[in-house]
């Protein structure tokens, strides 16, 4: 045997060993062609390394869910854009590193802080992702996480089920579908720093020179802040490899999410979240036991709001 292939052998055997990897192929003629990417390669791929899943299109990335126990939450990162495979999120982004792409936490749940950065008040902690379904276009990824303090009780835990689907060549679906649950009686505090948030990448937010728009058409952070709508987003023109293209990401609020309509939080560096918390006088309380579903939709898109048809996206989702 060469040295070569023993090195491939021992590669091979390391990496099934270590990393227990996953991998599962889904073949489709939607969007580029197999030739253009060969035939391998074309259509969805997902894999599992530890605690992170990857999604791919033809090859190309659209999302990770890393959920290792070292980080403060799970979360989402990149998002590709359809037509860039650039990301339409930061990971992270100075002054507030602790912004992760696409995420779900919660800060003065029963004093403890499910948000920012200081892991001693507080983690979410995953107990492994696992693929679900997984068919030609759409994948599934499912986890259960424990929030608490290290060394502390468990206060809440969350069920998460989240879909990636390759709806068209110029869009791209998440949804996010979680059961939210008291072990403890819980008491949320007043706080702008909860549930489900996305931090834009710098070239798409109105601070980049992108824009930042809700589904009534009100624009910026002055027009969208504290205002009740089914959906914002930021939308930009970015460079492509063939030239200059508009690509955008969106966040849906379901309907029958329990604070529906809900206010949103909006910046102009790159923050969107429908924000209940941060709207409400009297703090809110959710008795041991007690669960409550929450429902959000992130949308990928290349082109305007209008190519992208978001009303219909919308509509469509919540029937």
């Amino acid at each position: 045997m060469s040295a070569s292939s023993t090195r491939r052998s021992f590669l091979g055997r390391t990496l099934c060993a270590g990393t227990a990897a996953l991998v599962v192929k889904a073949r489709h003629s939607l969007g580029a062609s197999a030739a253009a990417v060969g035939d391998e390669l074309a259509g969805l791929s997902t894999y599992q390394l530890g605690p992170q899943i990857w999604v791919r299109w033809n090859n190309r990335l659209v999302t990770c869910y890393r959920a290792h126990r070292s980080q403060k939450f799970p979360y989402l990162y990149p998002l590709g854009g359809p037509a860039t495979g650039m990301s339409l999120t930061a990971e992270t982004s100075l002054p507030y590193p602790h912004h992760r792409s696409a995420y779900f936490g919660c800060d003065r749940v029963n004093g403890g802080n499910y948000w920012q950065e200081g892991y001693e008040q507080g983690q979410i902690l995953s107990s492994g992702p696992k693929l679900g379904r997984v068919e030609k276009e759409s994948v599934e990824i499912l986890d259960g996480c424990e929030w608490r303090k290290p060394g502390g009780p468990v206060a809440m835990t969350d069920r998460r089920r989240i879909v990636v689907t390759v709806a068209g060549p110029t869009l791209r679906f998440v949804d996010w579908d979680i059961e939210w649950t008291a072990v403890q009686d819980v008491t949320v505090e007043k706080t702008n720093h909860s549930l489900f948030s996305i931090r834009g990448a710098e070239d798409i937010v109105p601070a980049g020179g992108g824009m930042l728009v809700n589904a009534e058409g009100i624009s910026g952070e002055k027009g969208t802040f504290g205002v009740a709508s089914a959906w914002c987003a930021f939308v930009g023109k970015r460079a492509g490899s063939k030239g200059e293209v508009t690509e955008g990401v969106a966040l849906l609020d379901h309907p029958g999410n329990p604070w529906s309509p809900c206010p949103w939080f909006t910046r102009d560096y790159g923050f969107l979240s429908p924000t209940p918390f941060y709207f409400r006088e009297a703090p809110w309380t959710l008795g041991a036991g007690k669960s409550v579903r929450l429902r959000y939709r992130l949308v990928l898109f290349a082109g305007t709001l209008a190519d992208a048809g978001m009303a219909r996206v919308y509509a469509a989702w919540v029937g």
